[in-house]
């Protein structure tokens, strides 16, 4: 893989709560430098993204429901609202993993459609995140299924800030719940070339990692022949 495809197959992230300005703009600096997919980071932060990358190729992704979930779907709905306004045209929403526990399926498909029925609206791609590690495999197979059923454009493993990130074995069972359809971001975890090519290799698209740069170094000199 080149790494300019590398490169376009990330979601170079920061979502730490302590996050400063000056490492948003960072963020945003390596994203155009690197080309990225997006920069993905907490709702406060999308405006200034957004303006950073003004005349870029680079996209903003924000988060919705952040990080439990576990929240109400109006207010999921109007989080995305927002983010679209400031100027992200991602949004990954974690799902009320709660009540698919519980097994009302009718509200996590409600929770879910909150946000994609907006995204679906301003053209902007929906992801939503199942939080793998927290769910049994028959339960991972309900949220990507309703997820599916709720429109969405991919399927995300993991917040990175539940009891553990992406997993290839996670990755390859929703990649056989939701077939070629949509697509499957794996997050949580990822910190060198190796396990981005374990993840897309089992069926992931798009790949969320805070050491996006670290990734596609290790590309490079990949292809020039030197040890990544």
């Amino acid at each position: 893989m080149k790494t300019s495809d590398v490169a376009k197959a990330i979601d170079h992230t920061l979502l730490r709560p302590d996050a400063t300005d000056r490492e948003i703009d960072i963020l945003c600096d390596e994203a155009m430098q690197h080309g990225f997919a997006t920069v993905c980071v907490n709702l406060a932060w999308v405006a200034r993204a957004r303006r950073r990358l003004a005349g870029s190729a680079v996209g903003v992704c924000s988060v919705v429901g952040f990080p439990f979930g576990a929240t109400t779907p109006d207010v999921k709905q109007y989080e995305t609202r927002r983010a679209l306004a400031d100027g992200a045209s991602e949004i990954d929403m974690v799902i009320n993993v709660g009540a698919l526990k519980s097994g009302d399926r009718a509200l996590v498909q409600c929770d879910i459609e909150a946000v994609t029925a907006v995204c679906r609206d301003q053209q902007a791609l929906s992801k939503v995140i199942i939080e793998a590690a927290s769910l049994a495999d028959d339960e991972k197979r309900a949220a990507c299924t309703l997820a599916k059923a709720a429109g969405a454009d991919f399927v995300k493993t993991s917040t990175g800030f539940g009891a553990g990130g992406a997993t290839v074995a996670d990755v390859a069972l929703m990649r056989a719940v939701v077939g070629a359809e949509i697509g499957i971001k794996a997050a949580g975890g990822i910190r060198d070339l190796e396990a981005f090519q374990a993840m897309t290799g089992a069926g992931a698209t798009r790949i969320g990692a805070s050491a996006g740069v670290k990734i596609v170094q290790q590309a490079s000199r990949l292809r020039e022949g030197r040890s990544p």
